[in-house]
């Protein structure tokens, strides 16, 4: 149907009973509105290229001026009329978007997320490290030099192990591609890998020397500085911690929910009197406990690591090896074992970690103050030797 649109007719054109209704513009042929039977509006733009006819739509007549519409559809017909094909280039850039290397491992992250607890660890290594540098690019055009160039970047800056966790993210996230895409060959290949396996397992724990340096360098009030005690202290994840909630503590229990633990299960930690001196340090900013604003954990682990250990002078040791370290302090507290590894969130496995039902909080809460006194006196330690009065 042929008529002069005007701006204020628009609203007034009758929808069909049933599908849609075109109204064409008799001042520039091709251009029009489309009515759909529930009453939406759209300007439209029709033209033939490559032998078939195409129709495209511009946008909406709520949010869109009839005068802006019908230049923008002038725009589309002049490139047609010179050789173009606005619509089949619209579907190649969607398309392209759709295929880059952040679309498409943030395809297989959700893919994965029912699957592996690891997923958000992933999503947040590669927003950080890897998408701002080549994640707009189409991943069937990635070279591997490219992507060498992205590893040398991080294991520089944050370590080769860092580097290597980057690469298996990488390698997962093309693999799986590669096998729903007909042409594509990921561009990794073996030994690109900075570490080898057998030297990625470690035993590291802190001497007390280490300790004692570590806690004297985290006096100052930050929330790294916290977060370094508390780990210490508790024996808690890194993630655990560091995403901790003012809502998930009730007294002096720390209650780690299911959905935020490596194990899945509710997770309840009693706090010494020395864990919970080192929160009272923090400002109450809002919900998220160790964070410079309250809403977001605190980032920029690896740098706020690095300055520590120039301050302290202890090197070689990562966040992790807290965890391993109060593990084995408690041992030498003379915690008994099933509730030191209790203390850490490990599962009991076997017949007792299904029919042992007890939640043994009285026992974790003496073995955390125990593991807090042997802390205390590794860092402040007292001479052995009571002066004889005369």
């Amino acid at each position: 149907m042929r008529r002069k649109l005007m701006q204020a007719s628009i609203p007034r054109l009758e929808p069909p009973e049933s599908g849609r209704i075109y109204f064409w513009d008799e001042s520039l042929p091709g251009f029009g509105v489309m009515i759909t039977a529930a009453g939406h509006r759209s300007y439209v733009v029709q033209y033939r290229a490559d032998g078939r006819s195409y129709r495209m739509k511009i946008g909406d007549t709520r949010h869109l001026q009839l005068d802006v519409a019908r230049r923008e559809a002038k725009a589309f017909l002049g490139d047609v009329a010179r050789g173009g094909n606005p619509l089949a280039e619209k579907r190649r850039a969607a398309s392209a978007a759709e295929n880059t290397l952040e679309a498409v491992a943030r395809r297989y992250l959700k893919h994965e997320s029912g699957r592996l607890r690891s997923v958000p660890v992933w999503m947040s290594t590669l927003e950080r490290l890897v998408f701002p540098k080549i994640g707009a690019r189409p991943i069937d055009e990635l070279r591997r030099s490219e992507i060498v160039a992205v590893l040398d970047a991080i294991a520089e800056e944050s370590g080769p192990v860092q580097s290597d966790r980057v690469l298996s993210v990488l390698r997962a996230v093309m693999n799986w591609h590669a096998r729903r895409a007909d042409d594509f060959k990921s561009p990794l290949v073996a030994r690109m890998g900075r570490v080898r396996a057998k030297d990625v397992a470690r035993d590291r724990i802190l001497t007390d020397h280490e300790i004692q340096a570590i806690w004297n360098a985290t006096e100052t009030v930050r929330p790294f500085n916290a977060l370094v005690r508390f780990l210490l202290l508790t024996g808690a994840r890194r993630d655990e911690a560091g995403k901790m909630r003012r809502g998930e503590i009730e007294g002096d229990l720390w209650k780690l929910p299911a959905e935020r633990n490596k194990t899945k299960q509710d997770c309840e930690r009693p706090l010494s009197s020395a864990t919970q001196a080192v929160l009272l340090t923090l400002p109450n900013l809002g919900e998220m406990v160790f964070s410079f604003d309250g809403v977001r954990p605190v980032g920029g682990l690896s740098r706020l690591k690095r300055e520590l250990d120039r301050a302290s002078g202890a090197t070689g040791w990562r966040l992790h090896d807290l965890r391993r370290t109060a593990r084995s302090l408690m041992s030498r507290a003379g915690v008994n074992s099933d509730i030191a590894e209790r203390c850490l969130g490990h599962a009991i496995g076997g017949v007792r970690g299904i029919y042992d039902r007890h939640r043994y909080i009285e026992e974790m809460r003496a073995a955390f103050e125990a593991l807090a006194a042997l802390i205390a006196r590794i860092v402040d330690p007292q001479p052995n030797v009571v002066p004889m009065r005369g």
